[in-house]
C-alpha cells in the first residue's frame, strides 16, 4: 500500500510534530511506501513569504521577511545584532508590550542571539494579528480555527463553516496540498492518506484536507491523533464522514515502538520563535528538537485529574534503553541534530537511568528534555548522571501542592519529596519547570494561599525557573471525571455530546471567587519568575481577603527552606 501521512495547520513552528515520523517509520516496517509532510510548515513558510506580505498589502514587512526567515532558522546569524538593537525591524503592538528592564534582565546587552529571537518573534506575531484581524480570522502561528473545535458539543459551527467558500488561508494551504499531491501521485499513486490532528487547533485544516482530498482523489482519508483519540470515542454525529472515510481510535498502538523517520521533512524552513522570555518556554519553542517517546504511556498513571482510561496514558510499555539509543542515533543521522526532547507523559526513572548510562557508554554528545514525576528515585546521585549524559531540563507536575490534595488526586508524591528532586535537579545544573493547578473540588481558599506560599519559596531558593497555573477541568476519561463523587464533586452533564466530548460540566461549590485566587496565582508566579515580588507578601497578590499562609512550615518541614 502507498500511504501518505500529514500533519494539517498549526502545531509549532520549530521543530515537527512526530506522529507522522512514527508512522512512517511503523508502515515502512510493515512493508508499505510511505511519504509524509507537514503541512502547517508548507502553509506558514507561504505565508511568510514577500510575495504574500506584498499582496495584502504589508510592503515593508515583505521586504525584510526573507531576512528573518534565515535568521530565525540560524541560516544568518549576523543579523542578529542589527535586529538587537532594534533599527531594522518595524514594530507594531506586539512591541508596545516589551518592558524595556525585563527585556535587558533576561536577556543582557543589545546584540544578545536571543533578544534578537524574541523581537523577531514579536515581528513575526505582528504579521499574524493583521492577517487574523484583516485577512482571515482563522489565522494563528500555531492553531488554525481552533476555536471551532475546543470543546465543541456538536458539530454544527465547523460543519457550517465547511460549507462556505475557502478563507484566504484556506486557499492557500489547499494550493499547497494539491501541489504536494500532484508531486507524490507522480512518484506513486496514492491508496491512502492519514491526517493526524494532535490538537483542536489542526482540526479545521484536517477537515478541508480530507473535503479537498475526496473531492479529488480516490485515496481512503483516515483521521486520527491525540484530538480523536480523546474527544471523539462517543462520536455520533455521521457528517463527519463526509470529510473522511474512517476515524482511526487506538490505532497503530506499537507505532511508538519503532523508530521514527524524519528523512524527508522540510528541516530548512523550521523557525526558531521565542514568544516569552521565560527560559523553559524558549525551550518549546526555539531549536530544531527531535522530538521522540522514551516509553508509551505513564508508569504511574493513576492521578485523579489525568485521563488515565486512554490507551496513550494507561497502556505503559518501556523499551529497552539500548532501543531507545538505538533510535536517538539514527534520527541524529536522519536530522543532523543532537537535542531530544521526549514528549512521554511521564520518563520512567529506571528506563532514564539506563538510558543515560548506555549514552556515556557510546560517547554521545547529546541535549535532551522532558517531563517527569517528582519523586525520591531523583537524587543528587542520578540527577548528576543525567546532567553528565546531556539532560538540560525537566517539567514536572506540582500540581495543587498541597499535602492533603496531593493525596486525594493520588499523585504519589509528596511536597517535600517534590522540593527534594528539584533541589538536586537544580544543583545538577538542571532547569526546573512545573505544571500547577487550582480549583480542584474541595480545595479551600487556605490551601490556595499555601499553595503560593510554596511556589514563592522554591522560587527564592532557585529550585525552580519557571512555572505555570491552569484550572482544574473535569474530563470524562479521568477517575475524578469517572467517579466524581469520591473527590467531592458532583457531574451536570451525564448524557454524552454527538461531537466532541472530554471536559465536562461540575459544580465546583467554592465558597470564594476562584477566578480572581486564579488570577492572582498567575500574576504572582509570572512576577517570580521574572525575579520580582519574592519578598512580598504572598496575600498582596489576591484581589480578595484571603488568610495568612500557614501549612506550608509542616509541608515543607523535611526540607531546607
Amino acid at each position: 500500500m502507498k500511504i501518505l501521512l500529514i500533519t494539517p495547520p498549526l502545531t509549532q513552528l520549530n521543530t515537527p510534530y512526530p506522529a507522522t515520523a512514527y508512522l512512517k517509520g511503523y508502515y515502512s516496517a510493515q512493508g508499505h511506501e510511505v511519504r509524509q509532510m507537514d503541512l502547517g510548515i508548507e502553509v506558514a513558510d507561504r505565508v511568510l513569504s514577500r510575495s504574500f506580505l506584498e499582496s495584502i498589502g504589508l510592503e515593508e514587512q515583505a521586504r525584510l521577511i526573507e531576512p528573518v526567515k534565515r535568521f530565525l532558522r540560524g541560516q544568518d546569524d549576523t543579523l542578529g545584532p542589527r535586529i538587537a538593537n532594534r533599527s531594522l525591524l518595524p514594530e507594531g503592538k506586539r512591541f508596545e508590550q516589551l518592558d524595556e528592564d525585563n527585556l535587558e534582565w533576561s536577556f543582557g546587552v543589545s546584540g544578545t542571539t536571543d533578544k534578537a529571537m524574541h523581537l523577531a518573534t514579536l515581528f513575526i506575531e505582528d504579521i499574524a494579528d493583521y492577517i487574523r484581524e484583516h485577512i482571515d480570522s482563522h489565522f494563528d502561528l500555531v492553531r488554525y480555527a481552533e476555536y471551532l473545535s475546543n470543546d465543541a458539543p456538536t458539530f454544527d459551527p465547523l460543519y457550517e463553516e465547511l460549507q462556505q467558500e475557502p478563507s484566504v488561508i484556506d486557499r492557500l494551504m489547499l494550493k499547497i496540498l494539491e501541489e504536494k499531491i500532484s508531486i507524490f501521485n507522480f512518484q506513486f499513486s496514492i491508496d491512502k492518506v492519514c491526517l493526524t490532528v494532535p490538537f483542536p487547533g489542526c482540526l479545521y485544516g484536517a477537515l478541508r484536507c480530507g473535503q479537498w482530498l475526496k473531492a479529488h482523489t480516490t485515496a481512503t482519508v483516515e483521521i486520527g491523533g491525540g484530538f480523536p483519540n480523546t474527544e471523539w470515542r462517543q462520536l455520533s454525529d455521521q457528517r463527519l464522514y463526509e470529510f473522511c472515510d474512517e476515524v482511526v481510535i487506538d490505532g497503530c498502538r506499537e507505532a511508538d515502538q519503532y523508530c521514527p523517520d524524519f528523512s524527508d521533512l522540510p528541516t530548512d524552513k523550521y523557525l526558531s520563535l521565542t514568544e516569552m522570555t521565560n527560559p523553559m518556554h524558549r525551550l518549546w519553542s526555539q531549536g530544531r528538537w527531535n522530538k521522540m517517546v522514551m516509553a508509551h504511556g505513564c508508569y504511574w498513571h493513576r492521578c485523579a485529574f489525568c485521563d488515565t482510561s486512554l490507551d496513550y496514558i494507561g497502556n505503559y510499555r518501556a523499551p529497552k534503553a539500548t532501543t531507545v539509543v538505538d533510535h536517538m542515533e539514527r534520527v541524529m543521522e536522519q536530522t543532523g541534530r543532537t537535542g531530544f526532547h521526549f514528549v512521554d507523559e511521564a520518563l520512567p526513572p529506571k528506563l532514564l537511568r539506563e538510558v543515560a548510562e548506555e549514552i556515556l557508554r557510546r560517547g554521545l554528545a547529546v541535549s535532551f528534555w522532558g517531563n517527569i514525576r517528582f519523586e525520591k528515585a531523583y537524587t543528587a546521585e542520578l540527577c548528576d548522571l543525567l546532567a553528565e549524559a546531556g539532560m538540560v531540563a525537566v517539567s514536572g507536575g506540582l500540581e495543587v501542592a498541597s499535602d492533603r490534595l496531593l493525596k486525594l488526586i493520588d499523585k504519589g508524591v509528596t511536597i517535600a519529596q517534590t522540593v527534594d528532586a528539584c533541589r538536586h535537579l537544580r544543583d545538577a545544573g538542571i532547569m526546573v519547570h512545573t505544571y500547577l493547578m487550582y480549583g480542584f473540588p474541595t480545595e479551600t481558599l487556605q490551601e490556595s494561599v499555601d499553595a503560593l506560599e510554596t511556589v514563592r519559596r522554591m522560587f527564592d531558593e532557585g529550585i525552580v525557573q519557571s512555572a505555570f497555573w491552569h484550572r482544574y477541568a473535569m474530563t470524562c476519561h479521568s477517575p475524578s471525571g469517572l467517579n466524581p463523587e469520591q473527590y467531592g464533586a458532583h457531574r451536570v452533564t451525564l448524557e454524552p455530546n454527538p461531537f466532541c466530548n472530554n471536559e465536562v460540566d461540575w459544580e465546583p461549590g467554592f465558597d470564594y471567587d476562584i477566578e480572581a485566587v486564579g488570577a492572582a496565582l498567575r500574576l504572582a508566579t509570572y512576577n517570580y519568575m521574572n525575579g520580582l515580588g519574592l519578598d512580598q507578601p504572598v496575600r498582596s497578590w489576591f484581589p480578595i481577603r484571603v488568610p495568612k499562609p500557614t501549612s506550608y512550615s509542616k509541608s515543607i518541614r523535611s526540607t531546607s527552606f
